[in-house]
């Protein structure tokens, strides 16, 4: 079974956690809670294949910078998350991506989604799909616009990046082992 982490990032209060945990545990987290980090585990089947999933949890993107970093250069896919109630966690995702392609010496492929959270708040919103298409198209990402209380699309988002991190990690095959033999030299027997 081949395994994957991947690393939820986005601003203090839009949702990460709450993202998090309904995949994770299948549970809605009511009450808001800052994380420091939390590291869940779990095997996905996605396509017919199964997957083990290690998701990191982090805190909100402009408490820790520096671990932000460390986060990213470990990371091997990337969950960036805004809420569609506060526009400007937008623009903390815009910098975390840029953050992310700097790290990872890439510009694109990198596996990555982008999910707005709290879909369920109407009454509410202020980034509209326009935009989330035109951003998509521009960072050439999937958009995903959910709902953890709800359990709105929060799977889709998930398997997406699954399916994009096998995509860009193929598997190795199986390095072959060195025979260690004496090629040529007379063996030496001791009595």
């Amino acid at each position: 079974m081949r395994e994957f982490n991947a690393v939820v990032l986005g601003a203090g209060g839009v949702g990460k956690s709450a993202l998090t945990v309904r995949f994770m545990r299948g549970e809605f987290v009511e009450n808001y809670d800052p994380t420091i980090q939390e590291e869940y585990r779990r095997s996905i089947e996605v396509d017919g294949e199964l997957t083990w999933l290690e998701v990191l949890d982090t805190a909100g993107a402009e408490q820790f910078t520096a671990l932000n970093e460390l986060y990213i250069t470990s990371g091997r896919g990337f969950i960036l998350v805004f809420s569609l109630t506060l526009e400007a966690s937008l623009r903390e995702v815009t910098s975390l991506r840029q953050q992310i392609l700097r790290i990872k010496g890439e510009s694109s492929g990198i596996p990555m989604v982008l999910v707005g959270t709290k879909l369920d708040l109407t009454n509410e919103r202020e980034v509209s799909s326009a935009t989330l298409r035109e951003l998509a198209t521009r960072w050439k990402i999937p958009v995903y616009e959910t709902s953890a209380k709800r359990d709105w699309d929060v799977r889709e988002a998930f398997e997406d990046l699954v399916r994009q991190m096998r995509e860009y990690y193929p598997v190795e095959p199986p390095k072959k082992k060195k025979k260690r033999g004496l090629r040529g030299k007379s063996p030496c027997i001791m009595m």
